[in-house]
């Protein structure tokens, strides 16, 4: 059985997809893959189990990209084709059967509507992939002995950012003695390029003994060193998105964008909002106090959390 699976150009829109094909590969043993996703997402899938093709699509105008899909693809007889893209390239293949996701904006989380592209519910949860040299990297870079404190202080729209100065005092509620992670030591992580290093500079000068990984992951890596870690908290962001996938107890930080719609989906996750109108609220208006008094009940609570909880 062969499949193609066209998803987002995102991280973490890529990341949530995961759910899916997890659910699609349970349910197809023998089934292989070919993916089509944006570059930047590449690695979401690059060490996913019975892969057998990744395609990047580099956007172009006109939509062009979706010619040079199409040339790439078109050439097979596929048995099933999920465009999550709601693009009109799955008509113009030949297909045993096709599921494509209807676009635009609608309510509910987008993890719902992926799963309703083939009518599946519960909504699988997304899943994380690395193999043993990444887990082994993890290892080597993050420090042993103690909890990890994994902090994500940056994101692709300034707005989204958490101001420096609540990561720096939530660092030191949660480690300091009587905090929820008392005495972890850690790490900093981001995406690469300029922007990033900057966005998460002020924090890692407030924090000289954090290991610095910011930059210096791929996604493989990113997932199997916040796999080793006892909490993450971040902006809303892919790398948020992939904290939860790979089972790590995940704080989500919300302000003008709609956790109703992208909170982080994990058996420990949560969406902590900014007060203010829902989508619409200052990063600013998020306390450290807050965020980890909502923490330290996440890290003590038995039960999964529900898909997509957040907590205004």
């Amino acid at each position: 059985m062969r499949v193609l699976f066209i998803t987002s150009t995102r991280i973490g829109d890529a990341v949530l997809s995961t759910g899916l094909l997890d659910h699609l590969m349970r349910e197809h043993p023998v089934a292989r893959f070919t993916i089509a996703c944006g570059r930047v997402a590449e690695g979401v899938f690059s060490r996913m189990p019975a892969l057998e093709r990744l395609i990047p699509i580099e956007k172009k105008r006109y939509g062009l990209h979706w010619l040079g899909l199409w040339w790439q693809v078109a050439f097979r007889r596929w048995d099933l084709v999920v465009d999550l893209r709601g693009s009109a390239i799955a008509w113009m293949l030949l297909a045993k059967r096709r599921a494509v996701m209807r676009g635009g904006r609608r309510p509910g989380h987008r993890l719902l509507h992926i799963a309703q592209t083939l009518g599946i519910s519960p909504a699988p949860r997304p899943v994380a992939w690395f193999g043993p040299a990444e887990e082994a990297k993890a290892a080597a870079l993050l420090p042993k002995g103690a909890p990890v404190l994994a902090l994500g202080p940056t994101a692709n729209w300034v707005r989204k950012v958490w101001p420096p100065d609540r990561f720096l005092t939530l660092a030191r509620l949660l480690t300091e003695p009587g905090g929820a992670l008392e005495g972890a030591r850690i790490a900093v992580l981001g995406g690469p390029g300029e922007q990033e290093r900057a966005m998460a500079a002020p924090v890692l000068a407030g924090l000289p003994d954090a290991v610095d990984l910011v930059g210096q992951l791929d996604l493989p890596e990113a997932a199997a060193v916040l796999s080793r870690c006892a909490l993450y908290v971040g902006n809303d962001s892919g790398l948020m998105h992939l904290s939860a996938a790979a089972g790590t107890p995940t704080i989500g930080l919300f302000g003008p964008t709609p956790a109703s719609e992208y909170a982080p989906v994990g058996v420990r996750a949560l969406a902590v909002l900014a007060k203010g109108p829902p989508g619409n609220a200052p990063m600013g208006a998020l306390s450290a106090t807050r965020v980890a008094e909502q923490a330290a009940a996440l890290l003590a609570r038995p039960d999964p959390v529900e898909l997509g909880e957040a907590v205004s």
